[in-house]
């Protein structure tokens, strides 16, 4: 029972239309604002801007970029740059024990021309693991845009004898010259060393000028070593700094340019030779060295 008269058929028609068209117009509010929020947000009072996205291997670490890309990485910050490696001794020193004997001047003495290096307990060769270290340096110093050049590559019968690994980077002009090694000490001395030039002038050496950037270069190769290859500084030389300074060493005494050696570690430790023998180690071996080069040239 109804106490109002009846709406006439055009009222009627009226009202359903209004109900239809606020039902769609609610529809459509409602479907805007569920496709911003699943967007980026742009435009919404407080909203914040949508992160970039990241192509495979530059995240900030993990197995697909290898841990953080310093500066450097192979983005041609080296472009113009000349490093001269110094892969140690020479594989074929062994069948040529005369001609590395013969004595050369290094300056504040004589010394042998070269040595055949050590090695682990187990046989692999310091010689084998230096050519390959420096191989894999070259090419991450390449992609860096930075000419590389070796002072042997496997490629020379002995040596070169350790007056001419020296003339090498001189010729050269090298903005860096880093001469790579592993030592042979008792067990359970552990880690890597880098080995700067003492201040030597004395007959063809003079390392007066290149004392200091050799400190520097030193410095930066020991800190990017260690934060990419996790090797501890070396408990036995350089009283837990990672630095030795020496002025017996030929290729440091003869070098006109910034140079210093780098001992990777040891080859007569255990734990450190199942370091220097794993592939996946000297890979970051090589990467610690180029960071530490890319350290030290400006860019």
């Amino acid at each position: 029972m109804s106490n109002g008269s009846t709406p006439s058929p055009r009222r009627r028609l009226r009202g359903t239309l209004l109900v239809v068209v606020a039902a769609v117009v609610a529809a459509g509010l409602g479907g805007w604002l569920v496709w911003r929020s699943a967007g980026d947000g742009a435009g919404l009072p407080g909203a914040r801007p949508a992160a970039p996205s990241r192509s495979p291997g530059h995240g900030s670490g993990g197995a697909a970029s290898g841990g953080p890309q310093r500066p450097g990485g192979p983005h041609g910050s080296l472009k113009g740059k000349v490093v001269v490696i110094d892969p140690g001794h020479n594989p074929h020193n062994n069948d040529h024990g005369r001609e590395i004997a013969r004595q050369v001047d290094i300056g504040n003495g004589h010394k042998e021309c070269d040595t055949t290096g050590t090695s682990t307990n187990d046989g692999y060769a310091e010689a084998s693991f230096t050519l390959d270290v420096a191989r894999r340096a070259r090419t991450l110093l390449q992609k860096a845009g930075a000419k590389v050049v070796f002072t042997q590559d496997g490629d020379r019968p002995y040596g070169p004898c350790v007056d001419k690994r020296a003339a090498v980077g001189n010729t050269a002009h090298a903005d860096a010259a880093l001469s790579i090694h592993a030592d042979g000490s008792g067990a359970g001395n552990r880690g890597f060393h880098v080995i700067l030039p003492a201040r030597v002038t004395s007959g063809p050496a003079d390392t007066a000028a290149i004392v200091a950037p050799s400190r520097k270069l030193g410095e930066r190769l020991a800190d990017r070593f260690h934060a990419v290859t996790g090797s501890p500084r070396s408990n036995y030389i350089g009283k837990g700094t990672g630095l030795d300074v020496r002025s017996d060493l030929g290729g440091l005494n003869l070098s006109t340019v910034p140079k210093v050696f780098l001992e990777c570690g040891n080859m007569r430790d255990p734990k450190d030779a199942a370091q220097l023998t794993d592939a996946r180690w000297r890979q970051k071996a090589a990467r610690g060295i180029t960071e530490g080069i890319t350290d030290f040239l400006p860019h």
